[in-house]
Parts: C-alpha cells; sequence; structure tokens
C-alpha cells in the first residue's frame, strides 16, 4: 500500500525525536549510571520470565519442582547471566582495553573511567538490587545472611565506583570473581535433577575449584599487588573510596577462603565416592 507524504514525514519526526531523547538524556553522560541501573533491573525481570517460560515447555523436571526451587532456578538463570555479561566486560578493561594500561597516559590510574565502564558497572548495580530483593522477599530461602553481606558490600562498592569514577579498575577486577557463578549454578541444577552422582557433577566440580583458585584467590592477590605498587595513586582517592579499596575485597577475600575449604571438603567427597 502507498504511504502518503504526510504520513512518511510524521514517522520521520517521531524517529528525530526518540533519537534525541535517546542521545540527549537516556545515554547521555550524566543520566548513565541512572539508565544503566534501571536497564540492568528491567533486564533480570525479562530474564526471570523468560526462564520461566522457557523452562516449563522444554525442562521436564522443573514442572516437578517446588515453588521455591523453580523461583530459585529462574534466580540462578539470571545469576548467570549477569556473571557472563559482567566477566565479559571486566575480562576486557582489565586484560584488553587500554583505559586503565600503565603505557596510557589518561591520568591517574584510580581515576579513569569512560562512558561504556560507567554503563557496565551500572548494568551490575541493578542486578546486585534486584537479587538482593529476591533474597530479601524470600528470606532464607535464596540464602542467608553470608549472601545478603557478600551482595550489600559488592552492591556499594560497585556503586561508588560508578557514581564517583575512582577505583574502577579494582572494581572490574574483584568482578572477574563472578567467572564462578555459571559452575556453580550448574552445580544445583545437577544436584536439583538428581544428577549428583554423575560424572558431570564431577567435571563441574574440578571446574569450580580451579575458577575459584584462580578468580577468586590468585587474582585478589594480584589485586592486592596492584594496589601496592599504586599505592601513590590509591592514597589520592576520598576516604570512602580508599576504605573501599582494601575492606571490601579483604572481606570478599577472607569470604572466599571459608567457601574454597569447603570446596575442596566437597570435591574430595565427591572423588572418594567416585572411587
Amino acid at each position: 500500500m502507498a504511504v502518503s507524504r504526510k504520513t512518511v514525514l510524521a514517522i520521520k519526526s517521531y524517529q528525530n525525536q526518540a533519537h534525541v531523547l535517546v542521545n540527549n538524556y537516556l545515554l547521555a553522560d550524566p543520566f548513565i549510571p541512572y539508565t544503566s541501573i534501571l536497564g540492568g533491573m528491567l533486564l533480570c525481570k525479562v530474564a526471570y520470565d523468560l526462564t520461566q517460560l522457557i523452562s516449563t515447555f522444554y525442562f521436564k523436571s522443573y514442572n516437578g519442582l517446588t515453588k521455591i526451587q523453580r523461583i530459585e532456578w529462574n534466580n540462578r538463570c539470571i545469576s548467570t547471566l549477569h556473571a557472563i555479561f559482567i566477566t565479559v566486560m571486566s575480562l576486557y578493561f582489565v586484560f584488553w582495553s587500554d583505559l586503565f594500561s600503565d603505557q596510557q597516559h589518561y591520568g591517574i590510574v584510580t581515576f579513569r573511567s569512560s562512558p561504556l565502564s560507567v554503563f557496565a558497572l551500572g548494568v551490575s548495580v541493578g542486578y546486585f538490587l534486584a537479587d538482593l530483593g529476591m533474597i530479601f522477599w524470600l528470606y532464607p530461602s535464596l540464602g542467608g545472611m553470608e549472601y545478603v553481606i557478600h551482595h550489600s558490600l559488592s552492591g556499594v562498592a560497585v556503586a561508588y565506583s560508578m557514581f564517583s569514577g575512582e577505583g574502577q579498575l579494582y572494581t572490574f577486577m574483584i568482578l572477574i570473581s563472578e567467572v564462578t557463578t555459571p559452575e556453580i549454578n550448574m552445580r544445583w541444577f545437577l544436584d536439583t535433577a538428581g544428577m549428583k552422582r554423575s560424572f558431570a557433577y564431577l567435571i563441574n566440580g574440578v571446574l569450580i575449584f580451579f575458577a575459584w583458585l584462580a578468580a577468586r584467590i590468585l587474582l585478589f592477590v594480584y589485586m592486592f599487588y596492584h594496589v601496592y605498587l599504586h599505592y601513590d595513586q590509591v592514597i589520592q582517592m576520598q576516604t570512602f573510596g580508599y576504605f573501599l579499596v582494601f575492606v571490601v575485597p579483604s572481606a570478599l577475600a577472607i569470604m572466599n577462603l571459608m567457601w574454597f575449604g569447603k570446596i575442596v571438603k566437597g570435591l574430595k567427597k565427591t572423588i572418594a565416592k567416585k572411587q
């Protein structure tokens, strides 16, 4: 059907208005933190609904779960998607991007940021807020106090880094530890599906061990070493940012070591049963 010239002009006018709205407001530098947080929360809702829809039709075991188990199933799918997203972004900024490279002269490394780095952190803050809301709503079904402490510390540190622009390099280093989340969630899925004695469960346990060792133990050591080498720049941060650089990673490192002990015990038990 032929479209009148008036209709075409009206459509182009709406397109131009939408383009101006997105560029001048939604994606403008001052608004990126807020739009990315809201976007992260919205994506969590979409992922939850899609997981529920897809699992109902394609996973027979899903319909046999209790209501709480189905909610946790959906919640773990959200955390897996977030973990993949933030791990990829963090690896890019820490190891491939020139933004935080010592070879570049962009100013003090602890004060460097970009619209993309702010956006990535904002999505992560949105996830932490959404996940904390679900944890409190169903407490303690989705996790006990250790999860509340972990998410609260992580959310505050990421939000501060995003809004202030301080210490984003160290924030991304810590967020690389999310690479262990998909394996932890897969362990729960296999256990829930009655596959705790399967070979897949054993392989997943081995992956958890090495991923945890690399991302939550050795990488933390590297981060503290990097802080030591750049202490003259770290000390120029605001008091709260300086506090977060040392306190939050230290608290998370202690929790990681405690959980790592449990992972080692669990892996030994699984291997012993296989033998």
